[in-house]
């Protein structure tokens, strides 16, 4: 029905129609797809939730006399620094060094890139590796994103099609990366924005690809290749939607553009630090298929109910329960109402959904074509086997 080239054309004279996922579903039960897929031309997905594995690359620029770090602290965090000479990058998900006798700080990489993002402050301390080259020996310093070279995101796995639902069948609580699991099915948590979430409304990866442009963290960003753990070969409903975690992706963008709004660290109890990110994935309605993916709605969406108190890398289920019974408040576990409550926020994955809309309509950004597809056909290999040297 249209192309990339010429919606972006309507983008450029303000004459795009957009709507988000949220509004393309009302629309699509009012009026169907055909009707739909002849009047927008992008539709705007979302989501806001923890990406424990994200990070930012930081070049601080090169002292007088010059350093060659090899070992670097950011506010206490310990940043990898084995490449470049003052490159470093700072995973956020990696904890404060503690001091023998301190008491535990909860705080992480994402809390020093959140505050990195927000202007603040932050203290470098580094230790460097002698050489004719690079004569200094220690360095210490305050930054700000502002005095430093390169500070932009490259997260390894974002945005899960799909996950899972964390329950407890044991006697004790459980601290987990989906918080607090109470014992004997006490709770549910679940970590994906279901029909809004951008994966789930391109299941097969027909429209996302490397190099499209999107929505991170407040700023613009792209995707640079699959994700770690990227598993598309998961098992799908007749909708194309997976059952389990299926499709990841790794994510590039430039943090000096960003907003603290949009990029918050976290900290789960007893398991670690973590960060919330806002990402947002926009979606061309190039043909009439394109809406019906997106037209999915939350009761059409699955998710496995695992148990954590089973200490295994595959633990067993309670079966499926779909997002709209996730969304309720309540599902039901072998006969017994269970609470449950969602890690992702969904008022604020509707706000980045909205943001985006917003960027597109103004004509302040534009789509892009892949420049290639995100393998399809990944198996997932677990550590199965040990080898002893």
């Amino acid at each position: 029905m249209r192309t990339i080239a010429e919606i972006n054309d309507k983008i450029n004279r303000k004459k795009a129609v957009v709507l988000t996922a949220q509004e393309l579903k009302a629309k699509v039960a009012e009026e169907g797809v055909t009707a739909v897929a002849k009047q927008v031309d992008v539709v705007t997905t979302g989501t806001f939730e923890p990406m424990e594995s994200s990070g930012a690359v930081i070049n601080l620029g090169h002292t007088d006399p010059p350093i060659k770090i090899r070992r670097c602290w950011l506010d206490g965090v310990p940043a990898y620094s084995g490449f470049g000479a003052v490159d470093l990058y700072l995973g956020a998900s990696c904890p404060v060094e503690q001091k023998e006798g301190e008491e535990l700080k909860e705080r992480g990489g994402g809390h020093v890139i959140e505050d990195l993002i927000a202007g603040k402050l932050v203290q470098v301390r580094a230790q460097g590796q002698v050489t004719d080259c690079y004569p200094r020996g220690t360095f210490e310093a305050a930054i700000t994103r502002e005095t430093i070279n390169q500070f932009y995101l490259f997260n390894p796995r974002n945005i899960y099609q799909n996950f899972i639902v964390g329950v407890n069948g044991g006697e004790r609580m459980l601290h987990t990366y989906l918080g607090p699991l109470h014992p004997r099915l006490g709770n549910a948590v679940y970590s994906n924005a279901g029909a809004i979430s951008p994966l789930l409304n391109d299941p097969d990866l027909q429209l996302v690809g490397i190099g499209t442009r999107i929505f991170l963290g407040g700023g613009v960003g792209y995707v640079t290749w699959e994700g770690t753990q990227h598993f598309p070969l998961q098992k799908r409903l007749p909708n194309r939607t997976p059952v389990g975690p299926a499709a990841t992706l790794a994510l590039i963008g430039d943090a000096k553009q960003m907003d603290s709004r949009w990029v918050r660290g976290c900290y789960f109890k007893n398991y670690g630090p973590s960060l919330m990110l806002g990402v947002g994935v926009p979606l061309p309605i190039l043909n009439e298929e394109v809406v019906v993916r997106c037209a999915v709605e939350d009761k059409d969406l699955v998710a496995p109910i695992v148990d954590f108190s089973i200490p295994r890398r595959v633990r067993p289920t309670f079966g499926l329960v779909s997002y709209a019974q996730l969304k309720s408040g309540r599902i039901v576990i072998e006969g017994r109402t269970v609470r449950v409550a969602p890690l992702v926020s969904l008022y604020l994955s509707i706000q980045v959904a909205q943001e985006l809309k917003q960027w597109i309509e103004a004509g302040n950004f534009n789509l892009t074509e892949p420049v290639c597809q995100i393998p399809t056909e990944r198996t997932f290999l677990p550590q199965n086997r040990w080898t002893e040297f």
